[in-house]
């Protein structure tokens, strides 16, 4: 488990993936991503995120997601902080077991 600045914990050893009501658009910048549900858009602003989100739902765990798109270590804390605000924001969701 892993808590941002703001206190928004975020599981890195839990199963995630892009919520099913969410679109996510590649951009030069990172990517866009539409939930249709709530109708909210939220911009991912790098492609190293953009890619942990994709990798998501083909790894066991967010950690595993995050050594798959060889994020470096120094950049694990903001990456998880940015997962822990797409949560907050229901564009990524756990995933059942």
């Amino acid at each position: 488990m892993s808590t941002d600045l703001t206190g928004q914990r975020f599981d890195l050893d839990g199963a995630w993936q892009l919520h099913p009501q969410v679109s996510i658009r590649p951009e030069r910048f990172g990517a866009l991503l539409y939930h249709f549900g709530t109708r909210r858009l939220s911009f991912v602003k790098n492609a190293v995120l953009r890619d942990v989100v994709v990798a998501l739902g083909c790894e066991p765990t967010a950690r595993a997601a995050l050594a798959s798109c060889n994020v470096a270590a120094v950049d694990v804390p903001v990456i998880t902080r940015a997962l822990a605000g797409l949560a907050a924001s229901s564009m990524i969701c756990e995933r059942a077991a």
